[in-house]
C-alpha cells in the first residue's frame, strides 16, 4: 500500500514539475518573440537612418530594456494560467514599443511601412525557421520535449505576426495601411485612429477564434501536421 502511495505521489510531483516547466517555456517563448519583434523594428529604422532606438539602448535581445510590466509579464502569465485551466483561450502580450523618429528616415514615403512590417516579418521568419526544422529534422531524437517546444515557438510567432498585421491602430498593420492610403481617404485614417482600440477589443473578445483558425492553417502548412 505504501509503495502504491509512493508511486502516486511521485507521479503527481512529476506532473506538477512538467506543468510548471511548460508554463515557464511558454512565457519565455512569448517574451523572446515580442522582444525579437521590437528589435526588428529598431534595426530597420536604424538602416533607414534613424538612430533613436540605438541611442535608447533598445537594439539588444536582452529582454530587460524591452519588458513592459503589464504586457510582458502580468497579462501573459494571467492568460496562460487561464488557458491551462480552461483548456483554451487567448494568449498575447507586448513589449515596450521601440522608439523611432520618421523624420530621420531616408525613405520618408515608405519608411514607416518598412519599419512596421519588420516586426511581423521577424515573427514569420522565426516561425518558418523552427517550423521547417521541426518538419524535416528528427528533433525528437535529440530530446523528446523539443517537438512541443518548437511547435509552441512556431504557433506563438505566427499568432504575433498575423495579429500585428491587422490594419487597426496601434498595431503594425495600421502604419502599413496609412503609408499607402491616399489623402482622399484620410477620413478612414482618422476614424481608425479614433476608434482603433475599441475595434481591437471587440475583435479580440468576439472574433479571435477566426484569427486562430487562420493561424492554425498556416501552422499546419509549415510543419506539415
Amino acid at each position: 500500500m505504501r509503495g502504491n502511495e509512493s508511486i502516486v505521489w511521485n507521479s503527481i510531483a512529476e506532473y506538477d514539475i512538467l506543468y510548471h516547466m511548460e508554463f515557464i517555456f511558454l512565457i519565455a517563448i512569448l517574451v523572446f518573440s515580442v522582444v525579437f519583434h521590437e528589435v526588428s523594428h529598431g534595426v530597420v529604422a536604424h538602416s533607414l537612418g534613424d538612430t533613436t532606438a540605438k541611442d535608447a539602448g533598445r537594439l539588444t535581445l536582452n529582454p530587460l530594456p524591452h519588458l513592459d510590466p503589464i504586457g510582458s509579464i502580468i497579462l501573459p502569465v494571467f492568460l496562460i494560467l487561464m488557458n491551462q485551466i480552461s483548456g483554451g483561450g487567448i494568449i498575447f502580450g507586448w513589449a515596450k514599443p521601440v522608439p523611432v523618429n520618421p523624420q530621420y528616415f531616408r525613405d520618408p514615403k515608405f519608411g514607416s511601412a518598412k519599419v512596421s512590417l519588420a516586426g511581423p516579418a521577424s515573427n514569420f521568419a522565426l516561425a518558418l525557421a523552427f517550423g521547417l526544422v521541426l518538419r524535416f529534422l528528427p528533433v525528437g531524437d535529440i530530446n523528446p520535449n523539443l517537438p512541443a517546444i518548437f511547435q509552441s515557438i512556431v504557433y506563438i510567432n505566427l499568432l504575433l505576426a498575423v495579429f500585428n498585421l491587422l490594419p487597426i491602430p496601434p498595431l503594425d498593420g495600421s502604419h502599413i495601411l496609412f503609408s499607402f492610403l491616399p489623402r482622399s481617404m484620410s477620413r478612414i485614417k482618422t476614424l481608425l485612429q479614433q476608434y482603433g482600440l475599441m475595434i481591437l477589443f471587440v475583435l479580440i473578445f468576439f472574433f479571435f477564434d477566426f484569427i486562430r483558425l487562420f493561424v492554425g492553417a498556416i501552422f499546419r502548412l509549415i510543419v506539415g501536421a
